[in-house]
């Protein structure tokens, strides 16, 4: 009895909550039924970082496929509706330092400074984003203002102090960027991520 006043009060609760327009996040779309087909041309780089835009948009053709059911293209004219993105601003913040203290001199050798390499980052990117059903022109979803922003360790380094310090390597900063740190594919997961759902999931 227990066991069918349970499952009666768990399908009372699941017709609510679906009969108030709520769904799951990353399970359903609010894109109009005719959209089949997205073209995802590559995104444009207005920053000064180097081919971050190959990165997100492989990471946004990656995240359709994996958590939609819609057919991606490159080609506009092969779609129902083309997603088109511009990487505005993208900014990189040191959070995290490890320092190396210096040395004395020596008889041998001259004394060293001390110096602190970043070992994590906060990352901000800014992007204007358009989603265009191709037969009408209708814009589907904008934003000129969709902002990502995530904190991640480089993966080169082992965090060891939270100090801060002003010689900082520029060279670690750097580093984020190399093609192949995994918390520069993080971040290009976790920024595809919350496009997908925001364009697919906010219509």
């Amino acid at each position: 009895m227990k066991r069918l006043v349970s499952g009666v009060f768990l399908l009372v609760v699941i017709v609510a909550v679906y009969g108030c327009g709520y769904h799951m996040a990353g399970h359903s779309s609010t894109l109009p039924k005719s959209i089949h087909v997205i073209a995802v041309p590559a995104l444009e780089n207005k920053t000064n970082t180097y081919r971050i835009e190959q990165k997100l948009t492989a990471a946004t053709i990656h995240e359709l496929l994996a958590k939609t059911t819609y057919h991606v293209v490159s080609d506009p004219n092969a779609s129902d509706a083309v997603l088109r993105g511009k990487v505005v601003s993208l900014e990189v913040t040191p959070l995290l330092f490890q320092t190396t203290p210096g040395t004395p001199a020596t008889a041998t050798a001259p004394a060293t400074a001390s110096s602190a390499q970043a070992t994590a980052m906060l990352v901000t990117i800014k992007c204007e984003v358009t989603l265009t059903e191709r037969a009408t022109d209708k814009v589907l979803y904008h934003t000129d203002n969709f902002l990502f922003r995530n904190e991640y360790q480089l993966a080169a380094f082992q965090p060891s102090s939270s100090g801060t310090s002003s010689n900082v390597s520029e060279a670690s900063v750097a580093s984020f960027f190399q093609e192949g740190d995994p918390a520069l594919d993080r971040m290009a997961q976790d920024f595809a991520q919350r496009l997908v759902a925001a364009v697919t999931e906010n219509y």
